[in-house]
């Protein structure tokens, strides 16, 4: 194979520090690197529902020859003081979980066949992976379905994506 250079697999590995802001690294990804035009958005908490659409995931941007963008978004809860008229303001929760999902994914052999990047972000679930779904120009949006009590009282979040979403959205069950 002469005059084929192939990268080491922790070449390709990108982990986004949760230091940066969220701007700074989408503009670095997405204007420096066409990698991640066009890629696959993923929606990763650690669950078993979020390892299986992580792994299909990868297995469709492996196909398509196109990055991955996994997103972890934190929480934030309402704060309780009222100011005056102003409605209530929403308050960064220190997540440290994205940090420890960073670990572990760095660590994953399933990742090592296509390039990714991790982000984190604040706010409704729902929203933020499409604006990063938005951002990115993907061409899909993976989620993990629930099954959970939660998700049949207030809606799950992968049937709110699917019907707000602007893009295709797969949900693995």
């Amino acid at each position: 194979m002469a005059g084929y250079e192939l990268p080491e697999p922790s070449d390709r590995k990108r982990v986004v520090d949760s230091t940066t802001p969220a701007e700074s690294a989408a503009d670095s990804c997405t204007s420096q690197d066409p990698a991640f035009q066009h890629g696959v958005v993923v929606g990763f908490d650690g669950s078993t529902a979020s390892e299986r659409a992580l792994a299909y995931a990868v297995g469709m941007a492996f196909r398509a020859g196109s990055g991955l963008i996994i997103v972890h978004v934190a929480n934030r809860l309402p704060t309780t003081v009222w100011a005056g008229c102003e409605p209530p303001a929403l308050v960064d929760v220190p997540d440290h979980r994205t940090e420890v999902l960073g670990m572990e994914l760095a660590c994953a052999d399933h990742l090592a066949e296509v390039p990714w990047v991790l982000l984190e972000r604040g706010g409704d679930i729902c929203h933020e992976l499409e604006e990063v779904g938005r951002e990115y120009a993907a061409d899909a949006i993976v989620v993990g379905s629930t099954h959970g009590f939660l998700g049949r009282v207030f809606g799950s979040v992968s049937g709110r994506l699917a019907r707000r979403a602007s893009r295709p959205v797969i949900v693995i069950p």
